[in-house]
């Protein structure tokens, strides 16, 4: 098998159509034809099958497609070890939460625009489900993502890993409220605003996994009144909201005027971020660049 036809595959799994693919490629559509119908006699199985006008992926095809992206990150591997002045080139995918995306991949961006400029990164705001999710099926080839200690996610096995960094969170509430919450650690903050609405993410659980688990630990069940994913929304809902309502948001936040940032401690509510690859894709050299600028 000639693993350079792979790509040709592996771009038809992603773009969904000869047209797509030759544009990505650089050729044409009889090329890509070709060179598919080729692999297809050199693994012996249809790779390809009629969808209309168009064609798809047959079953076969997709599990190839799947096994291309570590073999197509091996060759490339082997020919940055062979050849260890080579520039990395190519396209990153990437996807995470707004905070990791200013924080971590806007620095590695202009990094790389600097002294790395063949390299190219693709951004989307994802959640940490919807990045998973993109993840799995390959529409991008990093994702950042979130949880808590309180609440750790479950990983999928067939994705590698690696912490970035953590920050502490506490409570935003009305800064006319704040007395409310006298000497005591995060459970007794969380107790003394059991009557207020509570606000958590609106595309991803892993707010309201903390909020409840905490307010269970204070005895109570939080009344979830609004669900926003914008810190900045956050605290509009805390001002202008037609209720009393209180979130997380990070400390040391600089919050607007008529909110009030309380400290959680005891237990200490830390957000863990990760950087998040498919196995074995991580040895691609333009991703390894990239998550070597990410974890400086």
């Amino acid at each position: 098998m000639d693993t350079r036809r792979l790509q040709f595959l592996l771009e038809l799994s992603r773009h969904g159509s000869m047209r797509a693919v030759a544009d990505v490629l650089g050729t044409t559509t009889s090329t890509v034809s070709q060179q598919i119908a080729t692999l297809a006699k050199e693994t012996g199985a249809p790779l390809l099958e009629p969808d209309g006008r168009r064609v798809r992926l047959t079953p076969a095809g997709r599990r190839l497609a799947e096994h291309a992206v570590t073999i197509l990150a091996a060759v490339e591997a082997a020919r940055a070890a062979l050849d260890p002045g080579a520039e990395p080139a190519g396209t990153v995918r990437v996807a995470g939460f707004a905070t990791a995306v200013r924080r971590s991949v806007l620095p590695a961006a202009t990094a790389l625009a600097a002294h790395h400029p063949r390299v190219e990164l693709r951004i989307s705001e994802y959640e940490p489900q919807e990045a998973f999710a993109a993840l799995l099926a390959d529409d991008i080839d990093l994702a950042l993502t979130y949880d808590y200690d309180l609440a750790p996610a479950s990983v999928d096995p067939a994705l590698t890993v690696s912490p970035l960094w953590t920050a502490h969170w506490g409570l935003a509430v009305p800064a006319a409220d704040a007395g409310l919450a006298r000497a005591g650690g995060t459970v007794a903050v969380f107790e003394a605003f059991r009557d207020h609405g509570w606000i958590v993410n609106s595309r991803n659980t892993a707010d309201e996994d903390v909020v409840r688990r905490l307010a269970s630990m204070a005895g109570f069940t939080p009344r979830v009144t609004h669900r926003a994913d914008s810190l900045e929304l956050v605290e509009d809902l805390i001002t202008t909201g037609p209720a009393p309502s209180v979130g997380l948001l990070p400390a040391g936040r600089a919050v607007q005027p008529g909110v009030a940032l309380l400290p959680l401690a005891g237990p200490d509510v830390r957000q863990r971020a990760f950087a998040c690859t498919r196995r074995g894709r991580e040895a691609w050299p333009p991703l390894a660049l990239v998550l070597g600028l990410l974890a400086r």
